[in-house]
């Protein structure tokens, strides 16, 4: 094709010079007592991926019950408010767009973060994972469930953190309602056992959800707040697909249309689930008629496949994670079909330069 959607500007709520995303990745850079964004760190690295429609940093935790893996960044203190200051004048200052994920990871997370208190959740119920922690991988513990004192203080940590974004210079914020994490823990029937407002039917399990996105919008616009879901995700942080699972995605991506967001992102299965009862495997084909704003859409895309949904009209932008850490300057390779450089998985989660800011330029 002569012109390439992805490299197409896109405007919409928001406004960008192309469709081309930086996914959400974590990186476990913050090796630092304060959990802080630095400038020679997160921001040389962003500031390298700038060309990009728009970049979604690393989950960073709106609190400090909110972690769960080791030196990831927070968006609740001052020191962290005024690390992540130094990497968006960074990205503008290369005519980026930036927007930060809220975080907090619920029951995918492990005593050894809270001084031995346990993680909370929905419910009690263990998920049976992983956490990396400090002393290395451990297993994850049984949560301790929400009370409704613990959900109303989490509600206003995500809209302390939404403020803070705003302080420190973001364009936007994306709402991390996926991959197991906290909200996703209430979405599902296998880890939300609940008998009160926010357990039993669709509209409880998803009342938390929209308690928080409603705070978040009375300290920035709402059309600068994005929301991220992975509706068939299955048999990985503790959370199982059943009947429920895909009629409660879609009760709430048709409930958002009466919001004015950025953008809905939806990932495409992680694991094949075509022979799971009641998932779903072609996410973004399932909900693009049900969902009348911006959609965007990642989990394994290719520039060839990036154009073709695009094309098809099932997704207006494409995000893209692991291309996006061996080439910084991914948009440019997809201008000019030249070939990526391969990642070192060895290196995602190490502290150091190495494997984060020191892949080259192609024009290098």
């Amino acid at each position: 094709m002569d012109i390439q959607p992805l490299l197409t500007p896109y405007h919409k709520n928001i406004t960008l010079k192309n469709r081309i995303v930086m996914a959400p990745m974590t990186r476990s850079r913050a090796d630092n007592k304060e959990k802080v964004a630095t400038d020679d760190l997160q921001g040389l690295y962003y500031e390298q991926r700038a060309s990009a429609g728009l970049i979604i940093t690393e989950g960073s935790q709106v609190s400090k019950e909110a972690v769960g893996y080791i030196n990831t960044p927070g968006i609740h203190s001052k020191a962290q408010v005024d690390g992540w200051k130094t990497v968006t004048e960074r990205v503008h200052a290369k005519g980026g767009t930036i927007f930060i994920q809220l975080w907090h990871v619920g029951r995918i997370s492990h005593p050894d973060f809270h001084d031995g208190e346990l993680p909370v959740s929905a419910s009690a119920i263990n998920p049976k994972a992983q956490s990396y922690t400090p002393n290395g991988f451990k297993e994850t513990v049984t949560p301790k469930a929400m009370t409704a004192g613990d959900i109303k203080r989490t509600i206003n940590d995500f809209k302390n953190a939404a403020a803070n974004a705003v302080e420190a210079g973001f364009d936007g914020i994306e709402l991390h309602s996926s991959n197991g994490y906290l909200f996703q823990q209430f979405f599902n029937g296998c880890s939300n056992t609940r008998t009160d407002d926010y357990g039993g039917t669709i509209e409880n399990r998803t009342r938390f959800f929209f308690e928080v996105l409603d705070a978040m919008k009375t300290v920035i616009p709402q059309e600068k707040i994005g929301v991220r879901f992975n509706p068939s995700l299955h048999g990985l942080f503790g959370i199982m697909v059943d009947e429920e699972t895909i009629p409660t995605f879609e009760y709430i991506i048709k409930k958002l249309n009466d919001y004015n967001l950025a953008y809905v992102h939806l990932s495409e299965p992680f694991t094949d689930v075509t022979d799971v009862p009641f998932a779903v495997s072609n996410i973004a084909k399932h909900f693009r008629p049900l969902y009348n704003g911006t959609l965007m859409v990642n989990t394994n895309f290719d520039q060839d496949k990036g154009n073709e949904i695009l094309v098809d009209g099932d997704a207006d932008l494409v995000a893209y994670g692991k291309p996006f850490v061996s080439n910084p300057d991914l948009v440019e390779r997809f201008e000019q079909h030249l070939d990526l450089a391969e990642w070192d998985k060895d290196t995602f989660y190490t502290p150091g330069k190495k494997g984060y800011t020191d892949y080259p330029f192609a024009s290098e």
